[in-house]
């Protein structure tokens, strides 16, 4: 599955379909009733006046509106060009990020074009789970509270205020920015329960691919670390000593008993904050001198004390140790109940969805039917006929993109 993030860092997110106005089909406008005029009586004969040069008419003041372009309609919630535009380009952002040092340009073009193929398609999908999720009357708003507060401590802002003059600072609208955060967090939560919560991995079912897939464990000696890093970057030497107690509070919280994922999420400057200070799992050669002779020496979640080096401070935990050789069941258990989990939620996210079209209205404007969900979804144009206006499964129709009558019809 792929993240959410930060926007987060800030993540990340993605654009949402804007909600309308109202959820019902108008009914057919009635002619307007006109009043018989009152007669008034006829009044006596004047004489011919000199009339006065008329007053010149005020110009009337239109109003304006500017009008989007809707290119698709997801029950009664739109999805607009400029929405498509934006998840285009954060979707390029996302693929730069993630290629930087590790590809090539073609495979850098390659990347970005797929994810944006499928950048309508996504928009569709979400908005079916969001709104899937306010119909089962999912509350997320402690989660979003607590996510605002993460984005805050790892941007170093003083107070949520400031957070939203700096979210509003870059261009952005302070309530979509957290609509973008809500949705994302309800989808995940509506994901879990509808579909994550129905796949159920049994330890004989992993103890019976372990055994099927033994060559596949045996490794060198590895190590899985994890870190908290407080930068020392481009600071001044009287702010260090704040900076490193900064560092030992973190470490201390560790060693109390909280979990390292979550402070490493509120307390470290570093890139892997947002997946709990994950670092990778690495063999002898691929560490510096200092650090593999200290840490291959180490245990299973044991700590480091806090480092001094040239990024900053750092603390890291060894959270997995891997022996040379065959890997022991106890030790990739996890690491089977993840592939075969995700195995087997790639199918069933997609039969959730194509069930959820079924059961709801989509329609896609003309040239976009192809980059909106392919041959297996429910999408379809509407026409400007009398069945464009019958209800399906309890949702109503809209003309939304039916043809322009030929003119003098």
């Amino acid at each position: 599955m792929r993240n959410l993030i930060l926007i987060a860092a800030f993540c990340a997110a993605l654009p949402l379909a804007a909600q309308e106005s109202s959820s019902q089909q108008p009914d057919k406008p009635q002619a307007p009733a006109l009043e018989k005029p009152e007669m008034a009586a006829p009044e006596p004969e004047k004489k011919p006046e000199t009339k006065k040069p008329a007053e010149p008419k005020k110009p009337e003041i239109v109003a304006t509106k500017t009008v989007e372009e809707i290119i698709a309609r997801v029950n009664n919630e739109i999805i607009t060009r400029s929405e498509l535009d934006k998840a285009r380009a954060a979707a390029e952002e996302d693929a730069r990020q993630e290629c930087q040092g590790k590809c090539t340009p073609e495979q850098l073009h390659t990347d970005i074009g797929d994810r944006q193929k499928n950048t309508l398609r996504d928009l569709i999908d979400q908005s079916l789970l969001v709104q899937r999720g306010k119909d089962m009357g999912v509350n997320v708003e402690p989660e979003v509270i607590k996510k605002l507060d993460q984005l805050r401590v790892q941007n170093k802002i003083d107070s949520m205020e400031d957070l939203e003059k700096a979210v509003t600072a870059q261009g952005s609208n302070w309530e979509d920015f957290k609509n973008n955060i809500r949705n994302g967090i309800l989808t995940q939560r509506v994901i879990s329960n509808e579909v994550g919560s129905h796949i159920n991995i049994g330890k004989e079912e992993v103890a019976k691919y372990y055994n099927e897939h033994k060559s596949e464990f045996v490794r060198p000696e590895q190590v899985a670390l994890r870190e908290i890093e407080v930068s020392t970057e481009g600071k001044k030497d009287e702010e260090l000593p704040e900076l490193k107690k900064k560092a030992e509070t973190a470490l201390k919280r560790v060693k109390d008993g909280e979990d390292f994922g979550e402070i490493a999420k509120r307390f470290s400057d570093s890139s892997t904050a947002k997946q709990g200070g994950f670092l990778g799992v690495y063999k002898r050669g691929e560490l510096s001198k200092q650090l593999e002779d200290m840490v291959f020496k180490m245990k299973k979640n044991e700590l480091t004390d806090v480092m001094d080096t040239k990024q900053g401070y750092l603390v890291l935990q060894v959270l997995e140790r891997y022996e040379a050789g065959e890997q022991p069941l106890n030790k990739v258990e996890n690491e089977i109940m993840d592939h075969l989990y995700s195995e087997r939620m790639e199918p069933a996210m997609r039969n959730y969805l194509k069930t959820l079209r079924e059961q709801s209205y989509v329609v896609i404007k003309p040239g976009y039917q192809e980059i909106a969900g392919g041959g297996n979804s429910e999408i379809q144009e509407v026409s400007a006929t009398p069945e464009a206006s019958k209800n399906k499964k309890g949702h109503k129709k809209y003309l939304l993109f039916g043809k322009k009558p030929a003119s003098g019809q």
